[in-house]
């Protein structure tokens, strides 16, 4: 009963920061980029030329570029505080984004330039920052509040891609960009600077809680612990699984005989997966052994890649890959956050967090051009999804090798 009453306070007190996040991850550099590209890559290719692969190496470039600077804006966030990295990364996302739709196409290295302006400035409006704050506010039913604020990614694959379909068919590819550039700029900038921002010491939910903020390990010990690395493995093998599986569907969907339009109602239920993902595993997470909950969530993609082989699978089917593809993507982003806090402790997560999404951003952005690549040379995208199949069964594995949560009751050292 007592912990019963302890989560509906935390909820209690914390639950404008946790809707400010969740509005902020859904318009973050996170997911609009993944739920927007997918679209773009035919409209561009026909306008310049440039090969698929060509293409997806641009979000490969923002990628990469956001996820080697994760640790710093991590860095910045334990040093100066979340609410001013994540308001001023999402500003600039919302501009930089718009940089993507105002480029000259005479070259493509003015395509990768934008990209690389959305990786540098982007990265704090993702949950390397949203995260941070919430782990913050809730210690009871935390993986449930993790679950709740990255909903927004749920959220994102719900709406972004039916604005991305009707702003490409009124203003083309150009439009699109600019125009859900103002997702940030007008809905999440607005709603951080009114409610987001950390505990106050008085707010801080529960005693434990407060030690818990001063406890965990230094970026320098977790990265000597070999949970560190073994999480690490297992993050960059789902990302090379998922990421291109999620910015080709358009495509993939495509070689079953569906329709753009079509794409954008399979991307939306991705979206509805994600978020059904998120909330089951967050209330998982806080009830059971995480790395065991995720042995089912994450072998369940494995199934939806090989469902996928082939051209001429059912709607049915199609449809129930999707939702199981997104299903398992949500509780992904969720063992981050959640194992980060629970194996290396909160005294330097933002560093510790940004190591960890590293390898998911950078795999993540490498991914769609492997898939791409495949596409090109072979015309069909068959052998990815086979491979990526046996990555997400792998990257399940790994995780059982992960041993207790270990007691993070000890102040933590000075600051690698």
């Amino acid at each position: 009963m007592g912990g019963a009453t302890q989560q509906k306070g935390e909820f209690r007190a914390g639950w404008k920061i946790l809707v400010a996040g969740l509005v902020g991850v859904a318009c973050g550099a996170s997911p609009v980029p993944f739920n927007v590209i997918g679209f773009a890559i035919d409209p561009i290719r026909q306008e310049t030329g440039w090969s698929i692969a060509a293409i997806s190496l641009g979000f490969t470039v923002f990628g990469v570029v956001a996820s080697l600077l994760a640790p710093a804006y991590g860095w910045l966030s334990d040093r100066y505080g979340v609410r001013p990295v994540a308001i001023w990364s999402t500003v600039g996302f919302a501009a930089s984004f718009a940089c993507v739709g105002l480029i000259p196409t005479t070259h493509i290295g003015w395509f990768y330039g934008a990209w690389f302006l959305v990786g540098l400035v982007g990265i704090g409006s993702t949950p390397v920052t949203w995260s941070r704050a919430v782990n913050m506010w809730f210690r009871k039913s935390r993986g449930l509040a993790l679950g709740v604020l990255l909903l927004g990614t749920s959220i994102c694959a719900l709406v972004v891609p039916r604005l991305a379909v009707a702003a490409l068919e009124q203003w083309g590819w150009r439009g699109m960009f600019l125009s859900l550039s103002l997702l940030p700029l007008l809905v999440a900038t607005p709603l951080a600077l009114a409610w987001f921002r950390e505990p106050r010491p008085e707010e801080i939910p529960s005693a434990a809680a407060g030690n818990e903020l001063l406890s965990g390990m230094t970026l320098r010990q977790a990265m000597r612990d070999r949970r560190f690395w073994t999480l690490w493995l297992s993050i960059s093998l789902v990302a090379i699984a998922y990421g291109g599986a999620h910015v080709h569907m358009p495509k993939i969907i495509a070689q079953h005989g569906m329709s753009t339009k079509d794409a954008a109602g399979v991307m939306g239920l991705i979206g509805v997966a994600l978020m059904t993902g998120r909330i089951v595993t967050g209330w998982l997470f806080d009830r059971f052994w995480a790395p065991l909950v995720c042995l089912p969530i994450l072998l369940i993609p494995g199934l939806a890649c090989w469902m996928l082989t082939g051209s001429n699978a059912s709607e049915a089917t199609v449809l129930s890959a999707a939702f199981m593809l997104g299903f398992a993507a949500g509780a992904e982003a969720d063992v981050i956050a959640f194992l980060a806090s629970r194996y290396f402790g909160l005294a330097h997560y933002g560093k510790i967090y940004g190591m960890l999404y590293m390898p998911f951003g950078m795999l993540a952005g490498l991914s769609p051009v492997l898939y791409g690549w495949v596409k090109d040379t072979t015309g069909t995208y068959d052998n990815m999804l086979i491979i990526a199949a046996v990555l997400f069964a792998v990257a399940a594995g790994l995780l059982l090798t992960m041993g207790r949560y270990p007691d993070l009751t000890l102040p933590a050292e000075t600051p690698a």
